[in-house]
């Protein structure tokens, strides 16, 4: 018995208009790139074997590899008819909330800036101070701009990034930038 109303598989999608197959193709164009940053950034890293054969360098190779992959493939995803799985935009969505992504990217990039600069502690207390004003403020949360809420999230990313640092620098021997030369800051 045969019947016309069972379908086996996906269902057929229309191909991808041309302005998303480029934003498509851009954005595995910026995840190539990022593996590619990653793998160029990794040659400068020490490659000696440390504790069970791997060296320092293992892991920015194997994320600049794999990340240097996924961006080829979205690329010929993109190329080949768009994002296929990809669920159709609805009416009602929300755009996006870009100021959260800019508290976000300024708490990454300024930790990556000033890491060096007033050492590991501070700086990632700060990514985590900034990173979490831009979750509130994308949750909606009405105080965002209450002093208490800053000092609780400066605390608590104290509380977070201190014993991180001491259990890199004096439990696993792994020098991180520090704010004195005592090693406990």
């Amino acid at each position: 018995m045969q019947s016309d109303s069972l379908t086996v598989g996906p269902l057929p999608q229309p191909p991808a208009s041309p302005a998303a197959v480029r934003v498509q193709t851009l954005v595995g164009v910026g995840v190539l790139l990022v593996g590619l940053g990653l793998a160029f950034g990794a040659i400068s890293i020490p490659s000696e074997a440390g504790y069970g054969g791997v060296g320092p360098n293992f892991l920015p190779w194997l994320v600049s590899i794999v990340l240097t992959i996924c961006g080829g493939w979205i690329i010929w995803e993109a190329r080949t008819g768009g994002f296929r799985e990809m669920d159709a935009p609805a009416d009602d969505a929300e755009p996006a909330y870009w100021s959260g992504f800019v508290w976000l990217s300024a708490g990454l990039l300024l930790n990556a800036a000033l890491i060096t600069v007033i050492g590991f502690i501070l700086s990632c207390t700060l990514c985590y101070v900034l990173a979490v004003q831009g979750l509130r403020r994308a949750a909606g949360q009405a105080a965002v701009n209450q002093p208490r809420t800053w000092l609780i999230d400066l605390i608590t990313g104290l509380l977070i990034s201190a014993p991180v640092y001491w259990m890199f620098t004096k439990f696993l021997a792994i020098n991180l930038p520090g704010l004195t030369t005592t090693g406990w800051l």
